[in-house]
C-alpha cells in the first residue's frame, strides 16, 4: 500500500505546532508495518535548505506557474518537495510575513500543495503512485477536492489537527485554482460566502479523523465546531468520522533521556518531575544552588 502524507510542516525541519511531530512520526511507523509511506511538503526555506541529494522527479505546469518536484530521503523517510520559489521562498512563518499578516496568496500557495498531491496520485512520478492520500489540516485539504474533481483513483483521508484554522478565501479564486465552479456550493467548499479549504477536506475525503476520540466528539458540538458542526454530524452519522489518539515518538521525546530538561524522570521516578515542572515555570532560578538543593530534597 502506497500512502502519501500531505502537510505544511515536518519535524525537525519546520515546526510551528504538533502537526509537524505527527507527520514526522506516522510515516516511519506505517513503514514498519509494510506500507510505502511518503511525505509531500512545500519547499519552504527551512525545509529545502536543509536537504541534500535531492533528485528531480518532474516539472509541472500548474495554475501557480511552472514548478519542480524533487525527491529525497530524510532520516529514512521519503520526502517529495515542491520547488516554487515565487510562492515559498519568503521570510516569516510558513503562513505569515514578518508582521504576522497572512500572505494574501495563501490560497494559491496551499492550493498548489493539494494539486501536486493529486498529481502524485495520478502518477506524475513514473516510479511511484499513491494509493491513499492523507491530507493534514486545511493547508493540504484541497488534495481531497482535486482527487474528486479529476476522478483520480486514490482514496483520501483527511485529518483535523485544529478545526479553528480553516483556510477561508474569496470564492472568485475557485477558477484560478482549476476547480469546477460547482464545487462552490453548500454541498462542497462554500462556507458563509467564502471558500473553505477545511470544508473541502471534510466534504470530499473518503474518511475524516480527528487527533483523539475525545476531540472527534467535541467537534460535533456547535460550540467547538466553528460553524462546521452540521457537516461533521453528517459525517459521523455516515460513519466517516473517527478519532485516533495522537502519540509521541519516545525515541525523540522521552523525559528519561531528554537533555533539555532540568531533571530526567520516568515512570519509576515520577517525583523528579517536581523539579522539572517548577523550573519550567521559574527559569531564572535554574542556577540558584539553594533552590535547586531544596527541589532535590522535595523530589526524594
Amino acid at each position: 500500500m502506497k500512502v502519501l502524507h500531505v502537510c505544511a510542516e515536518f519535524f525537525p525541519l519546520l515546526k510551528t505546532g504538533g502537526l509537524a511531530d505527527v507527520v514526522a512520526a506516522l510515516p516511519p511507523a506505517q513503514r514498519q508495518h509494510g506500507a510505502d509511506a511518503r511525505v509531500l511538503v512545500p519547499g519552504f526555506p527551512a525545509i529545502i535548505n536543509q536537504l541534500a541529494d535531492k533528485q528531480k522527479v518532474t516539472t509541472l505546469n500548474t495554475f501557480a506557474g511552472e514548478v519542480t518536484l524533487f525527491y529525497c530521503l530524510y532520516n529514512d523517510t521519503p520526502l517529495y518537495l515542491i520547488e516554487a520559489p515565487h510562492l515559498y521562498q519568503r521570510e516569516g512563518s510558513p503562513y505569515h510575513d514578518g508582521y504576522n499578516n497572512a500572505y494574501q496568496d495563501n490560497y494559491r500557495r496551499f492550493g498548489l500543495l493539494g494539486f501536486i498531491a493529486a498529481e502524485l496520485a495520478r502518477g506524475c512520478d513514473p516510479l511511484w503512485q499513491a494509493d491513499i492520500v492523507h491530507a493534514h489540516d486545511w493547508h493540504a485539504a484541497l488534495a481531497c477536492a482535486y482527487l474528486a474533481a479529476y476522478g483520480y483513483p486514490a482514496r483520501c483521508m483527511f485529518t483535523i489537527h485544529n478545526i479553528a484554522y480553516q483556510g477561508l478565501f474569496s470564492p472568485h479564486h475557485i477558477h484560478e485554482l482549476w476547480l469546477p465552479p460547482e464545487f462552490y456550493n453548500v454541498d462542497g467548499m462554500e462556507f458563509f460566502g467564502q471558500l473553505s479549504f477545511m470544508k473541502a477536506g471534510l466534504f470530499y475525503a473518503d474518511h475524516t479523523n480527528a487527533v483523539s476520540p475525545t476531540y472527534a466528539k467535541e467537534i460535533l458540538n456547535p460550540h467547538y465546531a466553528y460553524g462546521l458542526d452540521g457537516l461533521l454530524n453528517r459525517l459521523n452519522h455516515e460513519q466517516r468520522l473517527s478519532g485516533i489518539l495522537n502519540g509521541i515518538d519516545t525515541e525523540v521525546w522521552s523525559p528519561s533521556s531528554d537533555a533539555l530538561i532540568a531533571q530526567k524522570y520516568s515512570e519509576r521516578s515520577v517525583k523528579n518531575k517536581v523539579k522539572t515542572n517548577w523550573l519550567c515555570n521559574n527559569p531564572s532560578a535554574l542556577h540558584n544552588k539553594r533552590i535547586n538543593r531544596s527541589l532535590l530534597l522535595l523530589a526524594e
